[in-house]
């Protein structure tokens, strides 16, 4: 979710909790936010109505373990298909292209993996072993996010073009569009690394608009 997205998320809250006879407080509010604000805002009132809906545990107010729980299961099985879309993306895109992902926890963990080239660049039986490390780091993410992350995963390209003065072509998207963008802006520039985009049929190109 977005800053200016928190009012709507502070009203669909309150009214679930107003059926728990709970007032949603500025304390809880922040509460709240602070834990489930690194998810989409229609993924967590989805979940919040799925709660609220749920015959065994929906008589007590929702806690946000129990939202992210309901969002993506376990943060087991959230880290299994972030590595899954990242290893789709290896085949399909390779070290040369920049990406960017619709999840900017991936850029994290890539970046402190060595880049999108490294990651790339691995054998089968490497990218086994590195699975376990990559899952390690995003679970890490997922309740600990980073301050910072790079806007755009950058291939191999980009970095020797731009290191010769060339132009440097625009990325590829891996997943939502829409999301993706706003990964990009909210990323940091001065951490260099490609970004890609891979939706589930097929790859495709989209020029980003660049950070203000």
């Amino acid at each position: 979710m977005t800053p200016n997205q928190r009012p709507e998320f502070a009203e669909t809250l309150a009214a679930t909790l107003s059926i728990y006879r709970m007032e949603l407080t500025p304390a809880l509010l922040s509460v709240y936010w602070e834990d489930l604000s690194i998810f989409d805002l229609a993924a967590v009132k989805q979940a919040l109505s799925m709660h609220r809906r749920n015959p065994d545990n929906g008589q007590f107010a929702p806690k946000p373990a129990d939202i992210v729980r309901l969002l993506g299961g376990t943060s087991k099985d959230r880290a299994i298909l972030a590595w899954n879309k990242t290893k789709k993306a290896i085949g399909s895109v390779g070290s040369y292209t920049s990406v960017v992902f619709d999840d900017a926890l991936i850029h994290a963990v890539v970046s402190d993996m060595g880049g999108w080239p490294a990651l790339c660049h691995g054998s089968e039986e490497e990218l086994t072993f590195r699975q376990k490390d990559f899952e390690n780091r995003y679970r890490t993410y997922l309740f600990n996010p980073p301050s910072s992350y790079p806007r755009v995963l950058a291939g191999v390209s980009e970095t020797e073009n731009a290191a010769s003065g060339f132009a440097i072509d625009p990325p590829l998207s891996v997943g939502d569009r829409e999301q993706c963008k706003l990964v990009y802006r909210g990323g940091d520039a001065t951490q260099k690394a490609p970004v890609a985009l891979v939706s589930q049929s097929n790859v495709v190109q989209m020029q980003l608009a660049q950070k203000r």
